[in-house]
């Protein structure tokens, strides 16, 4: 990232709320949970899969958490009702956490109990890595009481991950694994791109080697090649790779075209614009595309 890069990056919360929605509207269902169906059921004309995440996390009040897992049982009911291929994703602060380990705990096994009434899936999300050793330990105890019907995800440019693969060996997991995206100081995360990939290839072979169901969340081409180098010849319900609405649509249909399953993760909510901001924080070529935007914008030069 340049030295322009960064200094955008750093101004993309002054940007006006109207001119960031207007260039991340790709990567939002939207704001309601009919435009959430609406996409699921796009995508699944497409042959692909999908994920449902409400917007929203490090909420503060219970009362919101309570809400938050409201919207997901509604996202279930919505799912099953009208046959969608999808399930859900959680973020642990969207639903507590950071009030309390026993309340997300709580709001998420109402979340499970009712994925599991439709036959369906829950994926818990990774946040930074302060809620790592949580959402971790969260994950084990609800398999160890019963909960078949849930995954967790693992973040390639922690310098843990590997460690991470190796004390859910004997879970049978189900891992989602990414790049991971916060902002993480260098004793934590690998910061250099090449020593990112290579940790994911390193935690993806780990995986496979453990017989975890691997989510291969990337948009990296490199990584993209690596991953179809390892499950050439497994069936094709041993694995699947994910990416997130808006980005790479052309790749996701190729992977598709070639029989493997994709998964699309599907945002939607009123907490859109603080989403937004992390996904054009990620790309820079983006985010200056929006600071000419603002510019322009200023000048008259619409």
């Amino acid at each position: 990232m340049t030295l322009l890069d960064k200094t955008i990056v750093r101004l993309l919360p002054a940007v006006p709320k109207q001119v960031v929605q207007l260039f991340s509207a790709r990567y939002i269902a939207g704001t309601t949970l009919d435009d959430a169906v609406d996409t699921v059921r796009r995508l699944n004309r497409l042959g692909q899969l999908a994920t449902v995440d409400v917007l929203g996390e490090e909420l503060t009040r219970e009362e919101e958490a309570r809400t938050t897992t409201q919207a997901y049982c509604d996202a279930l009911a919505a799912i099953d009702r009208e046959s969608l291929d999808s399930n859900v994703s959680v973020k642990p602060t969207a639903i507590g956490l950071g009030l309390s380990y026993e309340l997300c705990r709580e709001n998420l096994e109402t979340i499970l109990r009712m994925a599991a009434a439709g036959d369906n899936f829950v994926r818990i999300d990774m946040e930074d890595s302060s809620t790592t050793d949580d959402t971790l330990r969260m994950y084990r105890e609800l398999r160890e009481r019963g909960f078949d019907n849930v995954g967790v995800v693992l973040q390639a440019y922690l310098r843990r991950t590997l460690d991470d693969v190796a004390a859910l060996a004997d879970l049978d997991a189900n891992v989602r694994l990414c790049k991971g995206i916060y902002v993480e100081p260098s004793s934590v995360a690998f910061t250099d791109a090449d020593e990112v990939r290579d940790n994911y290839v390193r935690a993806l072979d780990a995986l496979l080697d453990a017989g975890a169901y691997v989510g291969i969340a990337t948009h990296d081409e490199r990584l993209i090649g690596e991953a179809l180098t390892r499950v050439d010849g497994m069936d094709e319900r041993e694995y699947e790779f994910q990416m997130l609405l808006g980005v790479r649509a052309r790749r996701a249909a190729e992977l598709v075209r070639d029989g493997h399953r994709l998964r699309v993760y599907v945002p939607y909510g009123e907490q859109w614009y603080q989403y937004s901001l992390r996904r054009l924080q990620e790309n820079p070529a983006m985010a200056g595309t929006i600071a000419k935007a603002t510019v322009d914008r200023v000048l008259g030069r619409s």
